[in-house]
């Protein structure tokens, strides 16, 4: 992110403050909170990401898809008289008074590199990749930080006993966000390790859907090229209708 102007209007003027008018005459109660070490007035109930947007921050990196569903904008901060350190996703956090914060738009991790055609879906394959699993001391620091509320601890345990099936469903929400792994002393980079686990069940051991594999071959076999093709050149009124049948629930075969 790039920082805003240092005369916006929101910037700290006084500790007394404790409102400010908005667009339509109103007031409305603010919390001060510090970014980069620079405190700010904001309007109370605004997530950090549109916090940061309000002081003038243009967000250029750690923002994403704005629902919590890509991982993009994770969230370091402290509390005024809090000596713990917390993390959570930008656009899912509401600002509290007295936060210091800081983003942390990427978190760095080794990705190790191999052929998911040439590994088996077993515990040695993750290890032989990931050998610092083994190192968890299961401290469950990583659980607390999940802005997903994955067990991640537990995941890593069921990976050790080989249970790949089982790890997989239970991290399949993960967002890749890194709070996680920066939390862990053994210094586990579980967004990788879960990325890993994933494939590995999807490919070996996840139950085939067959009537995916016949839609597969149906379009390499140009199957849908025509119509597709036809639909193209029709144009985005074509579309428009069509797409307003369907929010009908009309049926689409005779089209």
């Amino acid at each position: 992110m790039e920082s805003g102007n240092g005369n916006n209007p929101s910037s700290l003027k006084s500790k007394e403050h404790a409102s400010i008018e908005t667009s339509l005459g109103a007031t409305r109660r603010t919390v001060t909170i510090y970014v980069m070490g620079k405190g700010y007035r904001v309007p109370e109930g605004l997530t950090i990401l549109k916090a940061l947007e309000y002081i003038g921050y243009k967000l250029i990196r750690g923002v994403g898809c704005r629902a919590g569903f890509c991982g993009a904008c994770t969230t370091l901060w402290v509390k005024k008289g809090d000596y713990k350190l917390y993390s959570g996703l930008a656009c899912q956090t509401v600002v509290e008074d007295g936060m210091y914060l800081v983003q942390i738009p990427f978190v760095p991790a080794e990705k190790r590199k191999y052929d998911i055609n040439e590994l088996d879906p077993t515990v040695s394959s993750v290890l032989a990749l990931y050998p610092e699993i083994a190192r968890c001391i299961g401290c469950n620091a990583c659980t607390k930080v999940c802005p997903q509320n994955i067990q991640v601890m537990d995941a890593i345990q069921e990976i050790l006993r080989g249970n790949i099936a089982k790890a997989a469903r239970m991290v399949f929400d993960c967002i890749s966000c890194g709070a996680c792994s920066l939390r862990c002393p053994a210094e586990i980079k579980h967004f990788h390790v879960f990325q890993l686990v994933r494939r590995l069940y999807g490919k070996y051991l996840a139950p085939k859907a067959k009537h995916l594999e016949l839609r597969v071959r149906e379009i390499a076999d140009g199957k849908y090229e025509e119509p597709l093709s036809k639909l193209i050149e029709e144009g985005s009124e074509r579309w428009r209708g069509l797409a307003e049948k369907l929010q009908r629930g009309e049926s689409l075969e005779e089209d």
